[in-house]
């Protein structure tokens, strides 16, 4: 999953950075406005984490720009305005959650894994799709009570499909998401991954559509 940073402090922007790898999160870091994005895509970004002040303009603006823009990516605020009335304007103008500077590192991620399942429709880290549990924290996955041994390529396809089950992912969407700091992943390599991901959990798991993507039968094999 990918993280846009938009942060002018050196440290913190470094440590943060350290910090969502540690996670098994990629990142682009910005320090400046006018380096931002003029939509942010949740094609490409998975997470937000936006200061409000920044040396070239306020991050209000930009939360402003993409909301009403219908951008539905999830977005943090972290800032050091501690007043009540910069909170309710941060939540009110389409903040998912507002982080008062100095703050824990480990509150932070936390804070970014609850937004995320909240946007992939999951109650708790461990995302229930019928006989398949994923747990993206651990890198786990399992059908019934069985471990799946999938490689890191093959869980993170997993996951993509997963976030929207039952809706169908464009080859060109997991393309992008699947290496979101390079270049999108050759279409012959993401069917050799999808074959290997059916075999390993099930082939009735993920149907084809023709000439667009790929979908995750979330339903399949419930109770």
């Amino acid at each position: 999953m990918h993280i846009l940073l938009i942060e002018d402090d050196l440290d913190l922007g470094r440590a943060l950075q350290s910090a969502l790898k540690v996670e098994g999160l990629t990142s682009e870091w910005l320090r400046r406005a006018v380096d931002a994005p003029a939509t942010v895509d949740a094609t490409t970004v998975d997470c937000v984490l936006l200061d409000l002040t920044l040396p070239d303009g306020s991050g209000f603006d930009l939360l402003a720009r993409w909301r009403a823009q219908g951008e539905q990516v999830p977005i943090i605020v972290i800032t050091a305005r501690s007043a009540v009335e910069d909170r309710l304007a941060g939540l009110d103008g389409g903040a998912d959650d507002f982080v008062i500077k100095p703050f824990a590192t480990a509150e932070l991620m936390s804070r970014i894994r609850a937004v995320l399942r909240r946007s992939a429709r999951q109650a708790s880290e461990r995302w229930v799709l019928g006989e398949l549990v994923i747990e993206p924290r651990r890198h786990l996955a399992l059908r019934g009570d069985e471990a799946l041994d999938l490689s890191p390529r093959e869980f993170q396809l997993l996951l993509e499909l997963a976030r929207e089950p039952g809706a169908v992912v464009p080859k060109g969407v997991i393309a992008q998401r699947l290496d979101p700091l390079g270049e999108p992943v050759d279409f012959g390599a993401i069917e050799v991954h999808v074959s290997n991901l059916r075999r390993k959990i099930g082939p009735e798991l993920i149907r084809t559509v023709r000439g667009v993507g790929y979908l995750l039968q979330a339903g399949h094999g419930a109770p």
